[in-house]
């Protein structure tokens, strides 16, 4: 009998032992850190929209679970690409935040990328790219000035570039082909103005 016990005491002392060593191993393996990551860039610090330059990037290191679609990897031509809205620091940058294709191919068919400028800077201050406006157009002298006329209307902003000069300040709208027209002879005779609307969606 006390042989007997011996040998399941034994037994259970190994049990016990492979018990504990398995612990020990899910443990470390929890810990171990994730050496598998893709290198994409990301905001070096908080980011105002506008033109980008390469130091407001820094490469970082994700797990590919957490990869964005359409992460910007390095080596990609950044370098004055203009920034559609801010971004915080750390915040990886993909496709859809830069002007260009993929940015209006969230707006639609036939959407085109149409650059006004807005005569009064503290009024583009007030934007953020996603705004709905409508741009009314307004002689630029007084003598026998007509009333402003709307020229387009339900429009998008997609970006507000920093900086600003005496013309006024540069935004970016999401419009139709023949809103462009009108908005490029408006400008070219007269002077812009905004009215905010409700976001789309």
């Amino acid at each position: 009998m006390r042989a007997f016990r011996r040998i399941l005491g034994r037994r259970h002392r190994l049990v016990a032992a492979a018990v504990a060593a398995l612990a020990t191993t899910c443990a470390l393996v929890a810990l171990r850190p994730d050496t598998a990551s893709v290198t994409v860039l990301a905001a070096a610090r908080d980011l105002p929209s506008g033109a980008l330059d390469v130091a407001d990037l820094k490469p970082v290191g994700l797990r590919p679970d957490t990869v964005p679609d359409g992460a910007v990897r390095p080596g990609a031509s950044i370098a004055g690409r203009v920034l559609a809205g801010p971004m915080r620091r750390g915040e990886p940058l993909t496709d859809a935040r830069l002007l260009g294709p993929s940015l209006l191919a969230t707006q639609g068919p036939g959407t085109v990328a149409t650059p006004v400028r807005v005569a009064d800077p503290e009024t583009a201050r007030l934007l953020s790219p996603g705004d709905v406006v409508d741009v009314l157009a307004a002689s630029s002298t007084w003598e026998g000035a007509a009333p402003a006329r709307t020229v387009a209307e339900d429009v998008t902003v997609l970006t507000t570039p920093d900086g600003e000069s005496d013309r006024g300040a540069l935004i970016v709208l999401a419009t139709t082909s023949h809103q462009a027209i009108e908005l490029a002879s408006a400008q070219a005779g007269g002077r812009l103005s905004i009215t905010i609307n409700a976001r789309k969606g």
